[in-house]
């Protein structure tokens, strides 16, 4: 169903956001999503330099992955409905402030305790930002485009991840100032973006229960359970496949397929979310079923071809396991996304969508790290079939759950 109308907490009727801004709106929120992603992975082609330059160990490079993980879900936890009650603007503003710092910090890291803290920084902004910019997208969706908002808050994301790692990647091949050129650049946008949220309408009026929101919990709306539920498994089918690309692609095509150049290290990260948000664009007529369904047994099939492709030791083998896998990453995030998205109140969203990306983050960052303390025991490519294994036996039991189970 589509959202016409609600009511917030002090009784008053508040039309639809479609009805009070234009698109030029809209395009601002998802152009926020973008660049907040970007910067997600633009740190990504940097670990293995800046491990080199201050010289820490894999464990330490473990532990700057956790801090992150922690910072995002516990602000989450604080934060996720706080603009619920203060309003999206003073939010999204703040938080793409706090990012700008944590890029500064990445721009100055001269050592790990510089590192860690731009990591941390950089998750707790992102903690604030998702569920408030996911909330915004759907808040400013024009009434002459219904479900575009579900599809946006699918591609974004992605193209901003497949973005960030590209460019980082080449300008590290390119110039010996990548750090500067990227993350100075980074910074100067988000304070951009952070002054531009102003020009936004104000679509969440401020109401009361500010601070019963900041008691960490995960809420669901009433109307939104069940999908969510049924979409749970999925959520964290996708996210962990995710995880396991991000988090070790890159390694391992330095170190078992003889992937020299940052501009091939990144390019894994690329093709894994840029294909994610080509299959969300062709696939955006397709049922929340079936583009789950479709979604978690590509996840499967993609994540046994990475590990083929790595036992063969062919990098491109690895990329085009890579299409298959990224093609399932998209669909599914989308087919959950087209779910849940319509069935929350307009003063619901910021709460729903902080339990998505709960379980998006738990799934992404929890293997992810289990991973990083395991490979140094383990060895990187044992732990990535062990790693693939759990997600292709994850992301296949999701697919037969989902073909068999509800009819939505």
């Amino acid at each position: 169903m589509t959202v016409t109308s609600a009511t917030n907490a002090t009784g008053a009727t508040t039309a639809p956001a479609a009805a009070r801004t234009g698109s030029s709106g809209f395009a601002l929120a998802v152009a926020a999503v973008v660049t907040m992603m970007a910067g997600a992975s633009a740190p990504s082609p940097f670990y293995p330099v800046l491990q080199q330059q201050l010289g820490f160990s894999a464990a330490t490079m473990t532990g700057i992955f956790a801090v992150y993980a922690v910072a995002l879900l516990v602000t989450l936890l604080l934060t996720g409905s706080i603009s619920d009650h203060l309003g999206r603007r003073p939010v999204v503003s703040a938080g793409f402030v706090v990012l700008a710092l944590s890029m500064v910090a990445f721009w100055h890291a001269e050592s790990v305790g510089v590192l860690v803290a731009a990591r941390i920084a950089q998750g707790a902004a992102t903690g604030l930002l998702v569920s408030s910019l996911s909330a915004t997208v759907v808040d400013l969706e024009p009434a002459h485009r219904p479900g575009s908002a579900a599809t946006l808050n699918s591609i974004s994301p992605l193209v901003g991840l497949a973005t960030g790692a590209l460019v980082a990647g080449a300008v590290l091949d390119w110039t010996s100032s990548a750090l500067t050129g990227v993350f100075s650049t980074l910074t100067v946008v988000y304070l951009l973006v952070a002054a531009a949220v102003w020009l936004l309408p104000e679509t969440s009026p401020r109401h009361e229960g500010l601070l019963r929101s900041l008691v960490p919990r995960i809420g669901v709306p009433q109307a939104a359970r069940a999908p969510f539920l049924r979409s749970a498994p999925a959520l964290f089918a996708g996210w962990a496949s995710g995880g396991l690309y991000l988090s070790l692609g890159a390694p391992l095509v330095a170190t078992e397929l003889d992937g020299a150049r940052h501009v091939e290290q990144g390019l894994v990260v690329t093709t894994l979310a840029g294909v994610g948000a080509l299959a969300c664009f062709v696939g955006r007529h397709q049922t929340s079923r079936r583009l789950t369904i479709t979604g978690t047994t590509s996840l499967a099939v993609g994540t046994a071809l990475t590990l083929l492709a790595l036992a063969l030791g062919s990098f491109w083998g690895f990329i085009a396991a890579a299409v298959v896998a990224g093609a399932g990453f998209g669909l599914t995030f989308m087919g959950i996304m087209r779910s849940i998205t319509p069935v929350a109140a307009p003063h619901e969203r910021g709460e729903l969508f902080a339990s998505v990306f709960v379980v998006c983050y738990l799934a992404f960052g929890v293997p992810a790290v289990v991973a990083g303390i395991a490979s140094p025991h383990l060895g990187l490519a044992e732990t990535t079939y062990v790693y693939g294994g759990c997600v292709i036996v994850l992301a296949g039991v999701t697919a037969l759950m989902r073909r068999f189970g509800s009819t939505d």
